[in-house]
Order: structure tokens, then C-alpha cells, then sequence
């Protein structure tokens, strides 16, 4: 069960007109984002189910609306099975320039109310607007404020849970949703949180919930009340103490509005195991352009690639090379990277690969080392002008070469994330 199937929709006594006094900390949630976005784009959807995924035999649900949801449609669900479940739905092959443009438009809204946003994907932040009540308000009136901007500016909606803590308002978004939000008293914390069942409790999934539910506790007031030295028997030392900790309502996290990427990484499921070469050649040199276009536009530069191979069995291996300079050039990840694979020698038919850069630093503060033999204008020259069309006319005006026409024989669909 997902987090938002854990809590269940509704106030339950609980509304947008709460007390919110000691309750600095939104949690703000884009509804159905990604099919969201494909509405706006194209307003003939509105109204009817809308599923974002890879399209393919093995794509994955990204983003579905609340109209395919009515249906069982869930995201990381199976396309195949979304199909099953709603066949009449429309599916949209995922547009993530779209998003991600559309995201940079509401983070833009959460910073106009206080420096500290903390982003946790491209579609929900946390906000502690305490320092902005003398000129803005309330929280509840910070939080209907921008749900009332992001539906003018991007005619999106989103939901609010507005608390005292981090934990209680990621609930109160998802209670609140679609196109709501909820205020949850700090006084009134218990009385929200010890009715839900336990998968509601970060940290719980599937397993952990049926070992809780072996002992009796089904909910998170059972799990409140229940000795820490039963969960601690059942879950360990560490997730027991923090559980307990949860079903009470402390959480002392506060919003960290630097999150700095470890790595940058970016990988595709082919539609069929393939072992043609290449097919794997141009996979990794379309996962490399995109890795290095990420890294340049994040300005970041890292000295360690690595790339992870999905056998047809399901078996997983990584490989990584530490680079005597930090790089942030496609060219340069995809030939380690392609190294990496050949030194390999995997011997079976191909699921899935992936490449990343890890070890990132800033890049403005990191010395380029021109490689030996490496024209005055070389990869990087090339790449940054690259950059500039793509601005200017979309990503596809421009890529490698070898990527504008499929290889004679080559298989065709990939399901790409990352």
C-alpha cells in the first residue's frame, strides 16, 4: 500500500479553517502533476482518464489522473496492468522538459512566500513560513495563497497540509487531497494521527506492517501505546525508537532548503531483452547526453561514472571509474561509461541500463583540466552550444548523430526514467 492509500481522504473533523497557531510548516503536493500538465496542454483531456507512463510492454505508471484512478490506475503500477484496468484511458508518453518546466514555475511560487523551501521532487516541497507571517500572514493564509497562484499562473491545483511538524503536514496533504487543504492543530496532532493505520507512519511498508500487525498494532495510536521494547523485539533498535517517536507526533526535522544531489543519473527498460550491441552503444549514449545535460544545467561537475546492467534474470551489476578531472561532457561519461560495459562482458541478453555521475561539485568552482590532444574548442564547446538550441528550439533540434536514425536491425521501444 502507498503512502497516500495510507491515509484516508477526508477531514475527519479536521478542515482548512483550523487553528494554526504553531504551525509554520506547509508540505504542498501537486495533484496527478504529470497528467495534470498533459491537461493543460491539451484541454480535450479534461474529464477523461489520462495516464503518463512508458507506453512499451514493460513502462511504468508515472503520473495518472483522478479520473484513470476511479479505475484502480495507480503510479509505479504496470502499464500493461493500467491497460487491463482502464482500457479507454488516453496514454501519454512522459514529457519531462514539460514538467520540469512547469515545476520551475512552482517552485518559483513556494520561494515568492520564504527562502525556505525544501523540494522533494518535481511536484511537492515542504515550506516553513514562519518568518513570513508579518508580511504575508497566517500559514493558512500562506497556503491559499498559493493554491490560489499556482491555479492562476499554471491553472494547476495542489494540496496543503499545514502542522507543526514535517511528518503531520506530508499527511494533511495527502488527507486533504484532491485540490484541498488541511489544517491540523498543534493541539490536535494526537487526535489526527493515532486513528490511521500504521502504513501511514514513515518508515512502515508492506512488510513492517504485517509484522505490526502480528503483534496487534493496526493502527498508530496501537503503536504509540505498545512498550518500545515489543517493536524493538519485532522491527530493531533503530526503526523502533524512530516509530515511536513518529506515532507521537515528534518530529524535529526542520525544512532544509539546500538539498545537494550526490549523483545525476538516468537510465532505460528496454521493451525486449536485447543483446545487439549496438542497440547498448546508442542506450548509453543517449542516457550519457542526458546525465551531461543535467549536470550542466544544475552546474555540477563529478568525477566517478558508473553504470548498472539489468540481466534478463533480474540479476543487477554496477561498474564505476573514478575520472582524474571532473567532468560534466556527455562525451566523456558515455565513453567511461561504454568502457565500463565492454570490460563487462555481461554474456546474456540485456533488461535494462542505467549510467550516473557521482561525486558531484559545483562546477564554477571546480578547474577544467583540458585533456591531452583536446582541440581548444573540443566536447564541452560543443555540448554548451548544444545547450543554447536546445533552449531556443527544444531538445530534439539537436543530438548526437548516431541517435537521429535507429541502427539497421536495432529493436525498437525503450521505457526510459531518470
Amino acid at each position: 500500500m502507498g503512502r497516500s492509500q495510507a491515509v484516508p481522504r477526508g477531514s475527519g473533523g479536521f478542515g482548512a479553517d483550523g487553528d494554526d497557531t504553531g504551525c509554520p510548516i506547509l508540505h504542498v503536493d501537486m495533484d496527478a502533476f504529470f497528467a495534470s500538465v498533459e491537461v493543460r496542454r491539451d484541454p480535450s483531456l479534461r474529464g477523461r482518464p489520462v495516464v503518463v507512463g512508458g507506453i512499451g510492454p514493460r513502462g511504468v505508471v508515472s503520473s495518472a489522473s483522478y479520473e484513470a484512478r476511479r479505475y484502480g490506475v495507480r503510479s509505479a503500477m504496470p502499464t500493461a496492468r493500467a491497460r487491463a484496468l482502464c482500457p479507454h484511458a488516453v496514454y501519454i508518453q512522459p514529457d519531462g522538459a514539460a514538467y520540469a518546466a512547469a515545476s520551475r514555475t512552482v517552485m518559483g511560487i513556494f520561494r515568492d512566500m520564504t527562502p525556505l523551501v525544501e523540494p522533494l521532487s518535481l511536484d511537492e516541497a515542504f515550506l516553513d513560513v514562519a518568518g513570513a507571517r508579518r508580511l504575508l500572514g497566517r500559514p493558512a493564509e500562506i497556503a491559499a495563497l498559493i493554491r490560489q497562484r499556482v491555479s492562476d499562473e499554471l491553472g494547476l491545483t495542489c494540496s496543503v497540509g499545514v502542522a507543526s511538524t514535517k511528518f503531520v503536514a506530508k499527511l494533511g496533504s495527502t488527507r486533504a487531497k484532491p485540490d484541498g487543504m488541511l489544517v491540523i492543530p498543534a493541539g490536535k496532532v494526537l487526535d489526527f494521527l493515532h486513528p490511521l493505520p500504521v502504513a501511514a507512519l514513515w518508515g512502515v511498508g508492506e512488510k513492517a506492517a504485517e509484522s505490526l500487525g502480528r503483534l496487534g498494532l493496526r493502527t498508530v495510536g496501537d503503536v504509540a501505546r505498545a512498550p518500545v521494547r515489543m517493536l524493538r523485539a519485532s522491527l530493531g533498535e533503530a526503526a523502533s525508537a524512530h516509530l515511536h517517536e513518529l506515532s507521537w507526533g515528534r518530529d524535529p526535522r526542520g525544512v532544509s532548503p539546500e538539498q545537494v544531489d550526490k549523483s545525476i543519473g538516468a537510465e532505460v527498460t528496454f521493451d525486449t531483452d536485447v543483446s545487439e550491441e549496438v542497440v547498448i552503444r546508442r542506450a548509453l549514449l543517449a542516457l550519457s547526453d542526458k546525465v551531461g545535460v543535467r549536470l550542466r544545467r544544475s552546474d555540477q561537475v563529478g568525477r566517478t561514472v558508473s553504470i548498472k546492467v539489468r540481466l534478463a534474470d533480474f540479476r543487477t551489476v554496477n561498474r564505476s571509474r573514478t575520472l582524474p578531472v571532473a567532468t560534466d561532457v556527455a562525451r566523456e561519461v558515455f565513453e567511461t561509461a561504454w568502457a565500463l560495459f565492454t570490460a563487462l562482458q555481461p554474456g546474456d541478453r540485456i533488461r535494462l541500463v542505467g549510467v550516473r555521475v557521482e561525486g558531484l561539485t559545483s562546477a564554477s568552482g571546480t578547474p577544467r583540466q583540458a585533456t591531452l590532444g583536446e582541440p581548444e574548442h573540443g566536447w564541452r564547446d560543443a555540448e554548451a552550444a548544444s545547450d543554447a538550441a536546445a533552449a531556443r528550439f527544444g531538445r530534439g533540434a539537436i543530438r548526437p548523430a548516431s541517435l537521429l536514425k535507429p541502427a539497421s536491425g536495432e529493436s525498437g521501444g525503450l521505457s526510459s526514467r531518470g
